[in-house]
């Protein structure tokens, strides 16, 4: 299994031992699912003693939540930062679709974990992460209303629309690996333009 190194994936993340914790975390949950990894699994893979991961994190949960939590994170932001652009809606609902498409791809081991261990979260956290979730899906949404009050867009719904269109992103990290045949970047454009003849866009 390959990921991209640790501290790529969490750069805010300190010390370095807690980067490798969490990188030991992606690919235990991953390779084995929550439930069924150990703390020692993870300690094991980080190269550290069991003790130590409690050092950096109190339990296997807390664990999950900072790999979660971060994983929205760095897509919401995504996701903002393409609307920041002020492009018009179709050209926004594109980037957006590619940079998300791609993110899951190149990041895909990583999102694995983060968009289908989400009931393995304790339920605070869970809000926490499902608020996250709606700031993204609300962002969406937005743009593709929009693009329907503007006359670009053709959909029915925008909510549906939305959750449509991040569906597809997410879902690339369940299939996705390091020997399919397109990039990530490739991949997001491919999607990019899926996504607009799905939207019944009349301007490209």
């Amino acid at each position: 299994m390959t990921v991209s190194l640790p501290a790529e994936l969490w750069p805010d993340v300190q010390p370095e031992a807690a980067r490798r914790l969490m990188l030991a975390g992606v690919e235990s949950f991953a390779r084995r699912g929550y439930h069924a990894t150990t703390t020692r699994d993870i300690a094991g893979a980080a190269g550290m003693s069991p003790a130590a991961l409690y050092v950096h994190f109190p339990s296997k949960a807390a664990l999950l939540f900072a790999i979660s939590k971060s994983g929205h994170e760095q897509t919401l932001a995504l996701v903002e930062n393409v609307v920041s652009r002020k492009l018009g809606p179709a050209e926004t609902i594109r980037e957006l679709t590619e940079d998300f498409v791609a993110w899951h791809a190149r990041r895909h081991t990583v999102a694995r974990v983060v968009q289908y261990e989400l009931q393995a979260l304790p339920e605070k956290e869970l809000a926490i992460v499902a608020e996250l979730r709606r700031r993204i899906e609300q962002t969406v949404r937005e743009v593709i209303g929009q693009g329907v009050a503007d006359g670009v867009f053709t959909v029915p719904d925008a909510w549906t629309a939305a959750r449509a269109v991040l569906s597809l992103g997410v879902d690339v990290a369940r299939w996705y690996t390091d020997r399919t045949r397109q990039t990530p970047a490739a991949l997001g454009r491919e999607y990019g333009e899926l996504v607009l003849r799905m939207l019944g866009a009349r301007t490209v």
